[in-house]
């Protein structure tokens, strides 16, 4: 049931002298969604409130006042009846059991430790992770990377071929195959555990559709899945990991699921989701601060309310490959990727799936992009190239490295500023590719994701050539 009809909120909005639509423009969102929020059936994202109060000339308490409204459910997961019904189905439970020992074991839960594990759990290092793998999968499935004389290895599996920059056109087909997997006793438990800690942690899970990698030899071919299977089976692995790492346990989950090399790339029997990565590099004119021009590349540290690599470094964009309204048409890897750029630093906030299906026929049409990628449209100015691909040995991931570089320094000018992280980083940070110290100094720092530092090594590999 949604909570009461925000009128205040209304009064605030017209007393600053905006319309919905004009509130929606300075923000980036759609009328829809302003339409939503003073209804009270949705409240705006957590990284959007600051920005909020300033367009309304309130402050935060205020706002916090004017928005008073939790999740109609009590449930800040999105997404919970659906994962539950999921569990339910391959675990073979009555309908409703799990999600009766999800609140049972919420109920049960020590915040402060649930805190504490994913803390532990985010701050598994990469080359520990990498080593774990190799001791697992055998050496020579990881592959090393090279910067300069530094030489780095990550759990990304990939072959030479994989690793040039060539374009490869994804094709999708229309396969809606089962699996076959069944949830074990102790996965399900996993996959409820996961659940409540969840809660506790105030994760963003929604269970939209996301393609899964069928095969990748030649052109790569996509299905289609859900969100709810990939976070409660194989993602599972990432935490199961690093307790394994922290002296807690071993990995059954991996053992029953990804046990060898020809399981990881089976591609048709298993679920392969994954992702781009993608390292942006804007050029920047020669100014006060910097006496020549340069590239700015821009990284994050991922959040705590992110499903996967939490609290890790990783460049943005970094968003999984999922269709927005058409599967067939939205497969390209590009298109991913500037759906990215408009969610995660461009502020678009109705592409974000995790606050609920998009209700526009076209969310990526020229009429409804934000003034930065329509400028960059309109001036031709984004260049997208893939740089690489592999599969993340710690969940069995697909990654696709790629590189978004804007070589006009106008835009930087124009929209330096207008670059803003959403709720899915902590944080951007901006580096000159003029900073050779300063890049080292980043490469090396053990808390990369891996898929991370694989795009950010791939895509300065191809910005060095000039490319």
């Amino acid at each position: 049931m949604a909570v009461a009809h925000r009128r205040a909120f209304a009064t605030a909005r017209k007393a600053a002298g905006h319309t919905q639509e004009s509130l929606a423009g300075s923000l980036y969102v759609d009328r829809s969604t302003v339409i939503r929020w003073e209804a009270g059936e949705t409240t705006p994202v957590a990284y959007l409130w600051p920005k909020l109060a300033r367009t309304l000339g309130v402050s935060s308490d205020r706002l916090q006042d004017l928005l008073a409204a939790p999740n109609p459910d009590g449930r800040p997961l999105s997404g919970l009846a659906s994962a539950c019904a999921w569990i339910d189905a391959h675990a073979g439970w009555k309908p409703g059991t799990a999600g009766e020992k999800v609140a049972d074991r919420r109920s049960r839960l020590d915040a402060s430790s649930v805190y504490e594990r994913s803390r532990r759990r985010s701050n598994m290092r990469r080359q520990a992770a990498a080593q774990a793998l190799a001791d697992y999968y055998g050496a020579d499935a990881l592959h090393t990377f090279h910067f300069g004389e530094t030489e780095l290895a990550t759990t990304i599996a990939t072959r030479p071929e994989w690793t040039d920059s060539a374009q490869r056109a994804a094709r999708f087909d229309g396969l809606d195959d089962e699996h076959g997997l069944v949830l074990d006793g102790a996965a399900a438990r996993v996959a409820v555990e996961r659940l409540a800690e969840g809660l506790v942690l105030d994760v963003r899970f929604a269970d939209a559709p996301i393609y899964r990698l069928l095969g990748i030899e030649g052109e790569p071919t996509f299905g289609l899945a859900r969100f709810a299977e990939y976070a409660l089976t194989t993602d599972l692995l990432e935490a199961e990991l690093a307790d394994c790492l922290a002296g807690h346990g071993t990995m059954p989950l991996r053992d029953r699921w990804l046990p060898d090399l020809a399981a990881m790339f089976d591609l048709r029997t298993r679920l392969c989701a994954g992702g781009v990565a993608t390292l942006c590099a804007f050029a920047r004119p020669a100014d006060t601060r910097r006496s020549e021009p340069d590239y700015a590349l821009v990284v994050q540290k991922r959040s705590g309310h992110v499903v996967n690599a939490t609290g890790k470094l990783a460049v943005v964009p970094k968003g999984f490959h999922q269709p927005m309204t058409d599967p067939r048409a939205d497969v390209a890897i590009e298109d991913t990727v500037r759906r990215e750029l408009e969610e995660e630093l461009f502020a678009r906030a109705d592409v974000d799936n995790t606050l609920g299906e998009t209700r526009a026929a076209d969310p990526m049409h020229p009429s409804r992009l934000s003034e930065p990628m329509r400028w960059l449209t309109e001036h031709n100015a984004l260049r997208i190239e893939q740089t690489g691909f592999g599969i993340n040995l710690v969940s069995g991931n697909y990654e696709f490295a790629t590189l978004a570089v804007v070589d006009d320094p106008e835009f930087w000018t124009r929209y330096g500023g207008a670059i803003e992280a959403n709720w899915e980083a902590d944080g951007l940070r901006l580096y000159s590719t003029r900073d050779r110290a300063g890049l080292s100094e980043l490469i090396g720092n053990d808390s990369w994701s891996n898929e991370g530092l694989h795009a950010l090594l791939q895509g300065l590999v191809l910005l060095q050539r000039g490319k």
